[in-house]
């Protein structure tokens, strides 16, 4: 039987994706990728060992899945935070704020996420497929920062170097909420992060 135009399998088969993946992230981000076991997130997921076998190959298969997804959701939601804001200053502020509430709610994907691209020459980043996921969030900012030197809302500036550059000052301070050195609020952060953000590029 087709539910929304998918078969029940497909729908199961969705679910239960899901379910390990959910699982993954959890074990590989207080375990590590080196010391995480398919057991140990079989036991996670409350399902038999071989059932993982049925969608995943290997460990490392349910590592990069779950890697991804997390990537493609954070950068999904990115996208349509900036797009229902209206000028450059309350997409930068959509922009924070999205990234660092979607850290706050998903600290075992945050955890993986910064132990691969801490380091870009780890084998996950160094992957084609990472590597493209990673700039595509990075070239969602450049094109914004373009449109609003086009139209005028900002001065001319290399916006390749600045979008990089707003990227990486948003992931210190999800790193830093994520280790608890932050000694401000959520609000406090995203207000301080916009400020700092805003005034260096109109002082440009």
């Amino acid at each position: 039987m087709a539910i929304a135009g998918r078969t029940k399998q497909e729908v199961v088969s969705e679910y239960r994706c899901a379910e390990i993946l959910s699982a993954a992230r959890t074990v590989f981000a207080t375990k590590g990728f080196a010391d995480a076991t398919v057991d140990d997130i079989a036991a996670a997921a409350g399902i038999a060992k071989g059932t993982i076998y049925l969608y995943f190959s290997s460990k490392r298969d349910i590592y990069l899945a779950a890697l991804k997804q997390g990537l493609t959701e954070l950068q999904e939601r990115t996208r349509v935070s900036m797009a229902a804001a209206t000028g450059i200053r309350a997409k930068l502020r959509a922009f924070v704020r999205t990234r660092l509430e979607y850290a706050e709610t998903n600290r075992d994907f945050i955890r993986i996420y910064h132990s691969e691209f801490g380091n870009l020459t780890n084998a996950a980043a160094c992957h084609g497929e990472f590597q493209q996921l990673y700039l595509k969030q990075a070239k969602t900012l450049e094109t914004v920062l373009q449109n609003s030197v086009t139209t005028g809302e900002l001065p001319s500036l290399r916006v390749d170097f600045a979008a990089f550059f707003i990227y990486d000052m948003v992931k210190g301070v999800m790193m830093q909420r994520l280790l608890e050195w932050s000694t401000g609020t959520m609000e406090e952060d995203i207000e301080l992060l916009s400020q700092l953000m805003w005034k260096g590029l109109g002082a440009l």
